[in-house]
Order: C-alpha cells, then sequence, then structure tokens
C-alpha cells in the first residue's frame, strides 16, 4: 500500500499563487508515475500534471504556462507549483501515485484551492 498526504491548500486572490506538496510512504519502491488531478464542483475529476520517476512531464492545456510539477525521487514527494491563479482553478487538489508493476493507482485525501478575491 501506498499512502500519500497532500499539504498547501488554501484560499488565494486571482493571480497569485501556490504551492502544493505531496508526500509518499509505504510501498513506494514500485510508483513510476505521480501527479496532481482536481475536481471542481459539479465537474469530473481531471488531469492537472504528470510527472514519471525519470522527470517526464504532462500537463493539461488549461495549466500550462502557469503551473509545474517537480518531483523527489529522494524525498518521495512531488509539488505543483501554481502561478497566475484563476477563479477556474479553484478544485480539490489529488495526489496520485501510480505502481509500476500492478497499475494500481493511489489518491490522497484532497487538498482544497480557493481562488478569489
Amino acid at each position: 500500500q501506498v499512502q500519500l498526504v497532500e499539504s498547501g491548500g488554501g484560499l488565494v486572490q486571482p493571480g497569485g499563487s501556490l504551492r502544493l506538496s505531496c508526500a509518499a510512504s509505504g510501498s513506494i519502491f514500485s510508483i513510476d508515475i505521480m501527479g496532481w488531478y482536481r475536481q471542481a464542483p459539479g465537474k469530473q475529476r481531471e488531469l492537472v500534471a504528470t510527472i514519471t520517476s525519470s522527470g517526464s512531464t504532462n500537463s493539461a492545456d488549461s495549466v500550462k504556462g502557469r503551473f509545474t510539477i517537480s518531483r523527489d525521487n529522494a524525498k518521495n514527494t512531488v509539488s505543483l507549483q501554481m502561478n497566475s491563479l484563476k477563479p477556474e482553478d479553484t478544485a480539490v487538489y489529488y495526489c496520485n501515485a501510480r505502481n509500476g508493476i500492478t497499475l494500481k493507482r493511489y489518491w490522497g485525501q484532497g487538498t482544497q484551492v480557493t481562488v478569489s478575491s
């Protein structure tokens, strides 16, 4: 099993920045891809950004140029730097990790990000 704990959410004004962090523990040796997803009220959960163990990244078009995902394999953490935040970025953000052998996905408990003036 893998446990994921997110931190760093909160309330920020439009144009502001937040940094989310996620710490993984447990059976982490087989994790390959880690990432962030988000779910706004009344909407489906959607991909924000992912990063492989070798550092290759992928992100949604809606966040390109504003959000940056990074990973520290030694500390088993993944972070999401969010700049130029917009009200439409308001959502619960979930950390995700995939076991590269079983392909099982693990989820954190989620952290609320609210962008509002």
